[in-house]
């Protein structure tokens, strides 16, 4: 015989106890999420029920995202990107072991790897970031193939807004205006005096560090620091006050290169609609392991590719590079993103010369001036004209 159905009124007292039970215990933590999400202005999937259960298009994978795109078009994109999509220019990111920018700063003597970035180390000893600074500072380096990817995007209309968690400004040297960008964790392009607060440009720091002096303020003498966040700083304004507006009309994430484990920045992938696609374009599948406090306190669920309930969510494996180049090929654009490749390379390759060869005239007329001091300071005194002027 089957069983009888359970129903509120045929369920024992204990069992009508323990239902309660866990009524009152999910009502409060339902009740401390949203309290949390008010408080820190969140807005998570799980807010969202409206579309949850059913998926963007029939065939989430790579090739069914760019046949969707194709026939379907996306209107409101969002990037989101870390190291990755820089790595190809030469930059190194922060984790892989080996080549990481982590695994590379014993020669600074750091207490540890992190320190380099700690206000309270720089405050005690900036000697060690600005040696690095040095080795890293924007403009040595030439944009990849995804920052143009992003800048295409832009040209087309589609890109809402490019969120990074990068300071080696490649955004704004492959040309994406800075109202499409939210640069997280701040940037080399302006500097503050950490004394008086006086503002100084990145030209004016590009000096400094590259004749190996710690930069000081004119005003006050005080350490002059580029405006990249250090752990324990604030995040910029943008970055609070966009992401409520962005995510709300985004139709198509694209995440790119990052690990997705430094928080506020992770987050950001649950801020979008539950109608939103979403890409990760990365060497590893990351972000899909958002479970347990995570999912209700600050995020959703994560990245949910591997889940059976999967609704939108898409992973390509593999290089930043070679992903965008792929969906530039997919969706008719490979000609279109190569030349701008390979215009934008020449014209900042001629600027990198032009640069070089002013700086190279300029240290020449220097050096004869400072010869010519020089030799006129040792030039002998003629014993008659030295006669002559005391008569």
């Amino acid at each position: 015989m089957s069983e009888r159905p359970t129903t509120s009124q045929n369920k024992t007292k204990d069992e009508n106890e323990a239902v309660a039970e866990g009524t009152d215990e999910d009502t409060t933590m339902d009740a401390i999420r949203k309290f949390f999400t008010q408080k820190l202005n969140l807005v998570t999937t799980l807010d969202e029920e409206d579309g949850a259960n059913k998926k963007a298009f029939e065939n989430l994978t790579f090739e069914g995202l760019c046949d969707h795109w194709k026939s379907k078009g996306f209107k409101n994109i969002i990037t989101m990107v870390g190291a990755g999509i820089s790595t190809s220019a030469g930059i190194p990111d922060f984790r892989s072991p080996g080549s990481g920018l982590y695994d590379n700063l014993q020669k600074y003597n750091l207490p540890h790897p992190s320190a380099i970035f700690e206000m309270d180390y720089f405050e005690e000893n900036p000697q060690p970031f600005f040696a690095l600074a040095k080795e890293l500072y924007p403009g040595s380096f030439n944009p990849t193939p995804s920052h143009y990817f992003v800048r295409l995007l832009h040209e087309k209309g589609l890109l809402l807004r490019h969120y990074t968690q990068n300071i080696d400004t490649l955004e704004r040297i492959a040309g994406i205006p800075d109202d499409k960008l939210v640069e997280a964790h701040g940037t080399f392009f302006t500097n503050h005096c950490l004394g008086c607060r006086k503002l100084y440009s990145m030209e004016w720091m590009k000096e400094q560090i590259f004749s190996d002096s710690v930069p000081t303020c004119e005003d006050c003498n005080s350490v002059v620091k580029p405006d990249i966040v250090f752990f324990g700083e604030n995040l910029p304004e943008k970055f609070y006050t966009l992401p409520a507006k962005d995510f709300n009309k985004c139709d198509l994430l694209i995440i790119m290169g990052t690990s997705l484990e430094v928080q506020p920045f992770a987050s950001l992938i649950d801020r979008a609609g539950p109608k939103c696609v979403r890409l990760l374009i990365n060497r590893t599948k990351v972000g899909n392991d958002f479970g347990g406090i995570g999912a209700w306190f600050m995020m959703g669920p994560g990245l949910m590719f591997d889940n059976p309930k999967n609704t939108r969510d898409i992973a390509y494996i593999g290089d930043c590079d070679d992903g965008c180049l792929a969906l530039a090929e997919a969706l008719g654009w490979k000609d279109e993103l190569s030349e701008l490749i390979k215009r934008e390379h020449q014209r900042l390759n001629k600027e990198n010369a032009d640069c070089k060869e002013k700086r190279a005239k300029e240290k020449s007329k220097t050096d004869d001036d400072e010869k010519e001091s020089d030799e006129t300071e040792e030039k002998p005194v003629d014993p008659k004209n030295k006669e002559k002027d005391a008569v």
